[in-house]
């Protein structure tokens, strides 16, 4: 069943949507899209940063809301899910999505695309996800450092390969933006934003460690390894107020009828 017909298992975040999806529903998703092959699908990893930047910006949030699969990437996203009553079991990130969607495409033949990072990046996180996932097919990569009149070639050259599933890592919500901008001339089933994730695929960047992604803490990690993203933790806590008002609107909402 296609996640478009199941609007009614997500939740409104400050007006956007957030399907109420764990990692095997996700994972089963992305399966459909695949076998079904209409058209290209876009997944969103949606975290709380980027659910706050849509706020200012309606052509994001309308990106957001166009998506086939839109998950919880980030404890940020669960809490507001949780608070406004919703069964959000647990995040799908982008980089757990992708491992598990290559895992997959090692046993059923599927092919990927990398797109996005520095040079090299993209081809060293090809490597080590083949020797991951034997089996898999990395048919092609390219990295995300590109002018604006290269991209009818690049794009060309994705669909010459015909991959059964684009990963692009050009950073949110930049590549939100490019593959919304694009789909209707990929000729790939799914099309996937996932960030920073070739950087760590690759051994460029290292991850959280378990501990501290078992406790929902891996923003903590990255905040206190990459000490320039504290400015954008600022927009943390206005989207935890911005949620809490929405609950609390919906509340008055419902009394009132």
């Amino acid at each position: 069943m296609a996640m478009e017909s199941r609007d009614t298992a997500a939740v409104n975040i400050l007006g956007c949507k957030v399907h109420l999806v764990d990692m095997p529903a996700a994972l089963e998703a992305v399966t459909q899209m695949i076998d079904q092959a209409q058209g290209c699908k876009q997944v969103v990893t949606l975290n709380a940063e980027i659910i706050y930047q849509a706020g200012q910006q309606d052509e994001l949030r309308r990106i957001i809301n166009k998506a086939d699969l839109v998950t919880a990437d980030g404890i940020g996203t669960v809490w507001a899910a949780r608070t406004l009553g919703c069964p959000q079991k647990e995040r799908v990130s982008g980089i757990d999505l992708l491992m598990n969607i290559c895992s997959r495409a090692a046993v059923r033949g599927w092919k990927v695309y990398l797109l996005g990072g520095a040079p090299g990046v993209a081809l060293k996180a090809a490597r080590n996800l083949e020797r991951l996932y034997p089996g898999l097919t990395v048919c092609g990569c390219r990295d995300g450092y590109f002018p604006i009149q290269d991209e009818p070639d690049i794009i060309a050259a994705i669909n010459a390969e015909s991959p059964h599933i684009l990963f692009a890592a050009l950073g949110a919500p930049k590549q939100e933006y490019w593959l919304s901008r694009h789909r209707e001339i990929l000729k790939v089933p799914v099309c996937m934003g996932v960030g920073g994730s070739f950087d760590v695929i690759a051994g460029i960047k290292q991850r959280a460690p378990q501990l501290f992604i078992k406790l929902n803490l891996e923003w903590l990690y990255r905040l206190l390894t990459e000490p320039s993203r504290f400015k954008r933790q600022l927009a943390l806590p206005a989207f935890a107020l911005k949620v809490l008002r929405q609950k609390r609107s919906r509340g008055r909402n419902k009394a009132a009828r």
